[in-house]
């Protein structure tokens, strides 16, 4: 294990698996959290964790995926569609179908199959569900590359200002373009400085523990007040917040402690990509059923079988063969693998 964290055995960044871990657990506990309590129409203790964490859970998993942009972003123009919109096109469509297959049965009782079907096609320009964040990745790597050589403060400017508007016109690309490209966009700029504080907190884990502790106070404070969406605080609460989730990682890698969020972030996309099946169903029996009453409970089982479950699908696929559901076939590349640059992200 190197100074920053990179294991000499997989290239791989052991905090950045980590703070991919705990986002990708905050994703799921968001879905299945407002889920059963929409289902059931009243709230539960998991609301208030939700709440928490409302400002950050995006933001830093967007900067994260900026952290090694420098690393590419120079590449050939066919090389770089490949691995950052070809990779993502092939599983959005994948699993935007697989999500059709099940929700095409409800949505056609409720209208006709002719509108499932176009729902379908909406969906290649509107993102369906759970999967636009896979959906609107490629379009913010296109845009940094695009942009590379144009002044980075003046982005940046831009990219904050946009945050700040918060733009709301009703179609997810363009509402979350505008909300989240300043955190991949600083995640890309400011990569080295990002690694600094890691390495910072891995130094010194006691000053680490005592920001972690001021931040979490504030940020809990303003959101109670309901200031944690106002233009300027809601930009400076996800930076804060994505740089307490990877100090938090970077404690965790440190002490090896909590593997399973460490793996959870090396297979971040297989959770991501299939939790939704687990989740729903499981919220449906629970509240079905009604075994449980405790509406906070109910969410917090359906957050564990969501991510424990999306990993015994994919692991399902191995022992299947079915690996095309979380490998993208070499059918589907249009530029040769080439070997990984040193420092790697968990695609």
């Amino acid at each position: 294990m190197t100074a920053n964290g990179t294991s000499v055995a997989t290239d791989r960044v052991d905090w950045v698996d980590y703070a991919k871990g705990i986002c990708i657990v905050m994703v799921v506990m968001m879905h299945s959290v407002l889920g059963v309590e929409l289902a059931a129409g009243e709230r539960g203790f998991m609301h208030l964790v939700v709440a928490f964490a409302k400002p950050f859970r995006m933001p830093d998993f967007f900067l994260i995926s900026g952290l090694f942009l420098p690393l590419v972003i120079d590449r050939d123009w066919r090389t770089y569609l490949d691995r950052k919109v070809v990779h993502f096109a092939y599983f959005y469509v994948l699993w935007v179908t697989i999500q059709f297959g099940f929700k095409a049965p409800a949505f056609a009782a409720e209208t006709s199959w002719q509108h499932a079907g176009y729902l379908y096609l909406e969906s290649l320009i509107e993102p369906f569900g759970t999967l636009w964040f896979i959906y609107l990745l490629p379009i913010f790597f296109v845009v940094i590359k695009l942009t590379r050589r144009l002044p980075s403060p003046l982005i940046l400017a831009i990219a904050a200002t946009l945050e700040a508007a918060h733009i709301v016109t009703g179609w997810t690309v363009i509402d979350e373009f505008c909300n989240r490209f300043v955190y991949i966009y600083s995640g890309y700029l400011f990569a080295d400085y990002v690694f600094a504080l890691s390495n910072g907190a891995r130094a010194r884990p006691p000053l680490a523990i005592a920001g972690l502790i001021a931040w979490a106070l504030v940020n809990a404070a303003l959101v109670a007040l309901g200031f944690s969406e106002w233009p300027g605080i809601s930009l400076a609460l996800g930076l804060a917040g994505a740089c307490a989730i990877i100090t938090i990682g970077t404690l965790l890698a440190r002490a090896q402690l909590l593997n399973g969020l460490r793996f959870c972030g090396e297979h971040s996309i297989v959770i991501y990509l299939a939790f939704f099946l687990p989740m729903a169903a499981t919220r449906t029996l629970l509240l079905k059923t009604g075994i449980i009453s405790d509406i906070g409970t109910v969410s917090l089982i359906v957050t564990i079988v969501g991510v424990f479950g999306a990993l015994a699908i994919w692991r399902a696929a191995l022992a299947m063969r079915a690996n095309f559901l979380f490998e993208r076939p070499a059918v589907f590349w249009i530029a040769p693998k080439k070997q990984q640059p040193a420092l790697q992200a968990a695609e």
